[in-house]
């Protein structure tokens, strides 16, 4: 078998080179992918009552992804403390997007399940009310003393968190000394528009102490009054 001393010769590639450059790149690319988006509604359409039976709204709000929607539709008197507190730490725990929806009327607890929501909707024609906690105890004297003083401070502080800034300050010191605080559907959605352009959501009142004029007699008037220069030169 015989090799040639010779190499093949080389092919001119001008010619390729010039047809590459006739050749246009698109101005942009397209590419598509597609992910699978979960979108679950939730109804609380009455009272509020034991944790037990909120075990599967709970678990959902544990489990969902980042691409999950959640709707909870709100129509509630309120109920059960503990079980609100639940839901709206489950709604902080959850990696989905949670949207709290007020239909009618959302009291006590269920408002501050409908501010513990990523997004908030409010229909035309709603109603929250907030309120100080109702409890009942028993036990010895000191006992009751020390639950009543331990679940003010508990409840205090879950106002501070949950509502704060869409309450002021006033306000919760108004509730816990056991004022109602009622609000309506355009109440909210102003205090929400403020609060998107950053700003507080209640306004503070102008507390300037308006000063009522004295009366003055007509000789403390006169000598009040400046001096007025003459244009008239006095004669000589």
């Amino acid at each position: 078998m015989t090799h040639s001393r010779y190499h093949a010769p080389l092919q001119d590639r001008s010619t390729d080179d010039d047809e590459d450059d006739d050749v246009k790149l698109p101005a942009f690319r397209r590419y598509e992918s597609q992910g699978v988006i979960r979108q679950i509604s939730y109804y609380l359409s009455g009272e509020i009552v034991d944790p037990i039976q909120y075990t599967d709204l709970l678990y959902t709000l544990r489990t969902a992804s980042a691409t999950d929607l959640i709707f909870l539709h709100l129509n509630t008197p309120g109920g059960n403390f503990d079980t609100g507190l639940q839901i709206i730490n489950n709604i902080a725990a959850s990696e989905a997007h949670v949207i709290t929806i007020l239909e009618a009327r959302a009291y006590s607890m269920g408002a501050l399940i409908f501010l513990a929501g990523d997004e908030l909707i409010v229909h035309d024609t709603c109603q929250l009310m907030f309120h100080n906690y109702s409890s009942a105890s028993v036990g010895k004297g000191n006992e009751q003393a020390a639950q009543v003083m331990a679940s003010r401070k508990w409840f205090d502080k879950v106002m501070r968190n949950v509502c704060r800034p869409f309450l002021s300050d006033q306000e919760l010191e108004r509730i816990s000394k056991g004022e109602d605080i009622w609000l309506d559907t355009d109440d909210i959605r102003r205090r929400l528009l403020h609060l998107q352009k950053g700003e507080p959501a209640v306004k503070p009142k102008d507390t300037r102490t308006k000063v009522k004029p004295v009366p003055v007699s007509a000789s403390e008037t006169d000598a009040a009054k400046p001096a007025r220069s003459s244009r008239k030169s006095k004669p000589a």
